[in-house]
């Protein structure tokens, strides 16, 4: 327990720094991550914000190749993140969806609140027009990596939280996939309750705590080789 403890508040004093270092544009809405922020939470979460994927990096790009995917010239990469941020701002507008711009990454924070029941991994009918408009958005820009994230709050058990943050990561891939978005650039990983953004003490905090996350990550051209 102690172990179990002492890797909670590591990992929610790395959500708070990157709450902090958080800055939102005054005209646009963006929220960036500052690289300060991410240096401080980087010993708690490892590379869980960092950059790396799930299944490892090579698996996913063996995947990419193997589904004739192509990439995005380093020159352009930002450019092509810019517009791919722009677009899933304007479809999920008016919702509870964040976008969070870490670098040349997207981040999109989906409270389980508004597209799953209490202790449901079934995608709710009222969130699925909002997850339409992000799968018609990941469709439209595919030469990127995609990593849905599960998490829940403290209450229950370890074993069952975890295997409910893996449900409702697949639940959302799932839909993903059967709404034009390739298989081959998905990847899921539960959390369970290992990666608190607020307090378990509250149940707002409980209720931030229960979200699922998908990481957009740009395919760079050096990785799968020119496929234009």
């Amino acid at each position: 327990m102690r172990v179990k403890s002492a890797l909670i508040a590591a990992i929610a004093g790395g959500a708070l720094v990157a709450t902090a270092g958080c800055t939102t544009d005054p005209v646009t809405g963006e929220q960036r991550i500052s690289k300060a922020a991410i240096g401080g939470i980087g010993g708690a979460l490892g590379g869980y914000l960092l950059g790396d994927l799930v299944g490892g990096r090579r698996d996913r790009t063996e995947k990419i190749v193997g589904a004739g995917i192509g990439g995005i010239a380093g020159a352009g990469i930002g450019a092509y993140m810019d517009k791919q941020e722009r677009d899933l701002r304007a479809r999920t507008a008016g919702t509870d969806v964040q976008v969070i711009r870490q670098g040349d990454d997207l981040l999109l924070n989906i409270p389980s609140g508004i597209n799953f029941a209490y202790n449901s991994a079934t995608v709710q009918p009222q969130f699925q027009r909002t997850l339409d408009q992000v799968a018609d958005v990941l469709g439209e820009y595919n030469r990127t990596y995609i990593d849905v994230y599960g998490h829940t709050d403290s209450t229950g058990s370890d074993a069952y939280n975890q295997g409910l943050s893996e449900r409702r990561a697949q639940a959302v891939a799932n839909y993903l996939a059967g709404h034009g978005v390739e298989n081959a650039r998905i990847g899921t990983r539960g959390f369970g309750e290992t990666q608190p953004i607020a307090t378990n003490e509250t149940e707002e905090g409980r209720a931030a705590n229960r979200r699922v996350e998908i990481k957009i990550v740009p395919i760079s051209e050096n990785e799968v080789g020119y496929r234009g």
